[in-house]
């Protein structure tokens, strides 16, 4: 899908998880581009972090060889990290940016330092933001791409594909349209009973159910993440991937607020997807 993947990791923990995520949605030629960027410039911090970033660097190369694709790992120093992700974006010309939240360890709020954020927002490629359960989870029962049109965008669903094809017997991939019924009568998460299978670009089929809210619950933003997790409840939740398109940043789904309250909340594995 991708013939090169940019993947900021900010400890060695994170090295091994999210180059074998990268891999599933790399071309058979293509490269991962590991990035670790030590954020401060002041001596004698830097030659520290330098030093110690071997930890980053050596088991890039061990995960690159175990699963056979080609990681070549980077070290930049820079005060400004979400601008030199951006930067190291642009000068290899990636076709996506694979990381996790990342923040203040004192703060509840993993948007501190606005990195994933940022990179929503401004990156020309493809953004892809995972939470913890994502990178730990080994096992992925169902894929589910919740929406609030009537598809979900043409990128979340290729990712979706390609996950899927990566999963031993394969993994159902339920698209769920999230849309509004304009009655306060309407039951919580009532489904039309309207269901449809087709197939996907890759030959997976696409299984198309929709859920129902009441337009006055719909329409309080603030209520977005818990009724996705609700609805991804009812189909017994898998891999939630929720998406817009690089036209959309800024809807709905892709607010700051929005992934800060379903990366938090979601008991299970969330990527949110911009492209």
């Amino acid at each position: 899908m991708y013939s090169s993947i940019l993947v900021p990791v900010q400890k060695p923990a994170e090295v091994e998880p999210l180059i074998r995520f990268a891999a599933k949605l790399l071309d058979a030629d293509g490269v991962i581009r590991l990035l670790h960027v030590i954020p401060t410039i002041t001596l004698p911090e830097v030659t520290r972090e330098w030093r110690a970033s071997v930890h980053i660097v050596v088991p890039a190369h061990e995960a690159g060889a175990s699963l056979d694709v080609k990681v070549e790992p980077e070290v930049r120093a820079a005060t400004d990290v979400p601008g030199e992700i951006l930067e190291g974006a642009e000068s290899h010309g990636v076709d996506a940016i694979l990381l996790t939240l990342r923040g203040d360890k004192r703060s509840r709020n993993p948007f501190v330092g606005h990195t994933a954020s940022g990179i929503l927002h401004h990156a020309r490629s493809d953004v892809l933001v995972l939470n913890r359960l994502a990178l730990a989870s080994e096992r992925i029962p169902r894929i589910l791409l919740p929406t609030l049109g009537e598809n979900p965008t043409p990128t979340a669903l290729r990712i979706a594909e390609e996950i899927a094809a990566h999963v031993p017997d394969g993994a159902p991939v339920i698209a769920l349209a999230i849309g509004a019924a304009g009655t306060r009568a309407t039951p919580i998460g009532a489904s039309d009973g309207a269901a449809s299978v087709d197939e996907g670009s890759l030959g997976t089929p696409i299984t198309h159910k929709r859920s129902i809210f009441p337009s006055s619950i719909l329409g309080r933003r603030h209520r977005l993440p818990q009724l996705i997790l609700e609805a991804a409840a009812r189909e017994r939740f898998g891999l939630v991937i929720v998406g817009e398109g690089t036209e959309q940043v800024g809807g709905p789904l892709l607010t700051r607020r929005f992934i800060e309250e379903i990366f938090r909340a979601a008991p299970c594995p969330v990527m949110a997807v911009r492209g």
